[in-house]
């Protein structure tokens, strides 16, 4: 019988012990994703070369065999103000610290240690890969008249393969998304809170599969979180963005999206740089595409994800 390519299930649990298989479930675990791509053997291919007699093939050994996994998941809150977003332990494993106040919010920042990671397990009609400590980067899209989204790709270490029937789901802590726009998002940047067709978002960790003598891991060696704001040209005494970028100066960025209780996502960042910023148009207006460089202030505070 063959296998469909929609019959598929994410599970994602943080790991108490590196390495060591978390068994996430579907009743606890589920991730609402979309926009899956697997790669089950990522690596390398050491040829054999081996001289004969004879012309022909001798093949290759596969090395340094690790997997990857990209994804989707819409950015929204969790139900309820202070409840742990469905996705939560997907931004632990990519270097952010979780910080719950309860009936409040949770806020999630950049960590340069002490690292978290997940056991993935991927389910695809029949069959589970179980991808071990797990780490990796994640991107953010806020784009008008869209839904916002996150983009992870995650590396893990290879586990087992398995047939396994695709569990029962429940998406617990995903609130129903809502679009980008005037009524629902709010952006400033250096102050200015001009018309905005879209901002993104991108936490740059640098992620290395560490696969040596005696160990074997999934690393996070750095960071350099960035970003790009398309905005509404104006004129030089409403906003200076040349001289702002020649200038090298720094400001505050800060978005807000959604306006319920439980389902509000907001992006900060304290010390931003504009970089070599370029011209573009929509609908025959004139747009500004910003370069942004989300320096840390006093730490680990490039960004702060808060959902309330």
């Amino acid at each position: 019988m063959p296998r469909y390519l929609r019959k598929l299930a994410l599970l994602a649990k943080i790991e108490a012990t590196y390495g060591t298989d978390s068994t996430p479930t579907g009743a606890a675990n589920a991730m609402q994703v979309f926009d899956v791509s697997f790669t089950p053997l990522e690596g390398q291919e050491e040829s054999r070369d081996i001289v004969r007699p004879y012309m022909g093939n001798t093949g290759v050994i596969l090395t340094g065999i690790h997997q990857m996994i990209e994804f989707g998941v819409e950015i929204s809150g969790a139900g309820a103000a202070g409840d742990v977003p469905g996705y939560g332990a997907l931004l632990r494993a990519c270097g952010l610290s979780e910080t719950v106040t309860a009936e409040t919010d949770v806020v999630y920042e950049p960590v340069s240690d002490g690292f978290e990671a997940v056991t993935l397990y991927y389910l695809l009609d029949g069959v589970r890969h179980i991808m071990l400590g797990c780490r990796g980067n994640v991107t953010m899209d806020f784009t008008s008249k869209r839904i916002p989204r996150f983009r992870f790709r995650m590396m893990g270490l290879l586990g087992t393969v398995a047939d396994q029937a695709l569990p029962a789901t429940t998406f617990t802590g995903f609130a129903t998304p809502v679009p980008v726009s005037e009524a629902n998002t709010t952006f400033s940047l250096h102050g200015y809170a001009g018309a905005t067709e879209s901002v993104s978002f991108d936490l740059g960790n640098q992620v290395e599969p560490r696969l040596v003598i005696n160990h074997e891991s999934i690393e996070i060696t750095d960071r350099r979180a960035s970003g790009s704001a398309v905005m509404e040209a104006t004129t030089l005494a409403t906003k200076n963005w040349q001289a702002i970028a020649l200038g090298h100066t720094d400001g505050v960025l800060a978005l807000a999206h959604g306006g319920t209780a439980g389902n509000i996502v907001e992006v900060d960042a304290p010390v931003v740089q504009i970089g070599r910023y370029s011209e573009s148009s929509s609908q025959g207006i004139l747009n500004h595409t910003l370069p942004l460089m989300l320096k840390a202030d006093s730490g680990d505070d490039d960004l702060t994800i808060t959902v309330r």
